[in-house]
């Protein structure tokens, strides 16, 4: 469940459904996400496809999934910057560096091409943010 910050900015910025998209949520289980994790919360329970914040966008995921190459591009940046499976774009990359999130564990990573990607290879750089939630409140400078 997102806190009740980030629900209250989805809110007053029009983004928020109280009533959950029901097609996103089988795209959510073919993904292999979490119905009760943050992301799941956040994605059956907004309106747009994506969201702007202090550092690019993010997707609704589901809105990809349904409606564009996500599983496609999700296996292209997987493959490209030999990430494990379990990470999944938040963004398309675009530029030097995205958002993935890790559908195991909840966390959420930024990652960059260059030292931060080899440090994240090597196992010296662990997800920035312990779960989606933390990362929104941060996205959206709602800290």
């Amino acid at each position: 469940m997102l806190s009740k910050i980030v629900i209250n900015y989805l809110k007053q910025n029009n983004f928020y459904l109280e009533k959950e998209e029901e097609n996103y949520t089988k795209a959510l289980l073919d993904l292999g996400i979490d119905l009760e994790s943050d992301l799941a919360y956040f994605c059956l329970h907004t309106t747009e496809m994506s969201f702007k914040g202090r550092v690019g966008n993010i997707d609704n995921i589901c809105w990809y999934l349904i409606y564009s190459t996500y599983i496609q591009r999700t296996k292209s940046l997987q493959s490209y910057l030999a990430l494990p499976e379990e990470y999944i774009p938040l963004d398309s990359f675009e530029g030097e560096g995205g958002f993935f999130y890790n559908r195991l564990t909840g966390e959420v990573l930024e990652l960059e091409l260059g030292q931060k990607l080899i440090d994240f290879q090597n196992g010296q750089l662990q997800p920035q943010w312990k779960d989606f939630n933390s990362f929104l409140e941060w996205f959206f400078e709602l800290e």
